[in-house]
């Protein structure tokens, strides 16, 4: 049995920013396999794959969590943790350590994801609340002047802030540390989202049961093209997972949604509490 298996879901990748997400998992003295599924038309990143890396190709475009399936239907039995990885991520030597050995700590939690950054060291808020339709609206086509700002900032629990661990119904897919036993549980991703939505789906339904934490004591670099942004094509594949998730979920009646945000908003009044507290103790 492995500790940890990683997999990597590419699609005419950079071959030198696939290679940095390769060797800063291989790098780690805590790893074990990794399978790499190629959704490009051509084998031709095939070729930076090292030997104990198994490469995967489909010959078509399954989709970023069908692909990712692929790998995870094997780890169930064969690995204590998955590691689902982006390969515009990477990471120093130490990152998988520090996630394992906490996960290791907190055997409630069936998701970690580390604080990300962006190449320039800017934060990436990744940490969200499960999303309403006018969330996604916002974040996609507002300025987010005035109060859409203010409500942007509540999706992204800013309040709660990133030094300490809090359990989030909604972390990203770009690195996802997954506990196997809360993966049979709960299933794998749904294969319904061809791209998009499917690390939402995953992460509530994860949360149901477990906790899914943010873990501030290690860090990734996320490089984050934003693609959806640029791409006409990505944009409808955007807005068609939109829909299918709140087909699935429930549109503007959402009750789980709403306990499971409010639960984790929580957290911040205890934050803040606890902080005044502390503080009205060292001036007494």
């Amino acid at each position: 049995m492995e500790k940890i298996s990683a997999s990597i879901v590419v699609y005419k990748t950079e071959p030198e920013v696939l290679q940095q997400a390769i060797t800063s998992y291989l790098q780690s003295t805590v790893t074990g396999k990794l399978t790499i599924i190629d959704n490009s038309p051509t084998r031709e990143l095939e070729s930076i794959c090292p030997p104990e890396a198994e490469y995967i190709f489909p010959g078509k475009n399954l989709g970023y969590g069908k692909a990712h399936n692929i790998a995870l239907r094997e780890s169930l039995n064969h690995a204590d943790y998955h590691l689902v990885l982006n390969p515009d991520v990477c990471f120093g030597p130490d990152v998988i350590e520090r996630l394992f050995t906490f996960m290791e700590a907190q055997p409630q939690a069936g998701l970690a994801m580390p604080n990300v950054f962006s190449a320039d060291q800017s934060e990436q808020r990744l940490c969200k609340l499960l999303p309403t339709p006018l969330n996604l609206a916002v974040r996609r086509f507002s300025p987010f002047e005035s109060w859409f700002e203010k409500y942007n900032d509540r999706y992204e629990m800013k309040d709660c802030g990133t030094e300490r661990v809090i359990n989030v119904p909604f972390l990203s897919g770009c690195f996802m540390f997954l506990r196997t036993a809360a993966l049979k549980k709960i299933g794998l991703f749904d294969e319904r989202f061809f791209l998009y939505a499917e690390d939402t789906d995953l992460s509530r339904r994860i949360h149901q049961h477990y906790e899914t934490l943010f873990y501030p004591g290690a860090s990734i670099t996320h490089i984050h093209a934003r693609g959806s942004y640029k791409s006409l094509d990505l944009t409808l594949q955007n807005l068609k997972s939109a829909f299918q998730y709140f087909n699935k979920w429930g549109w503007f009646f959402d009750d789980e949604r709403m306990k499971l945000n409010q639960r984790a908003m929580l957290q911040r009044h205890k934050i803040n509490v606890t902080e005044k507290t502390i503080a009205e103790v060292a001036a007494a």
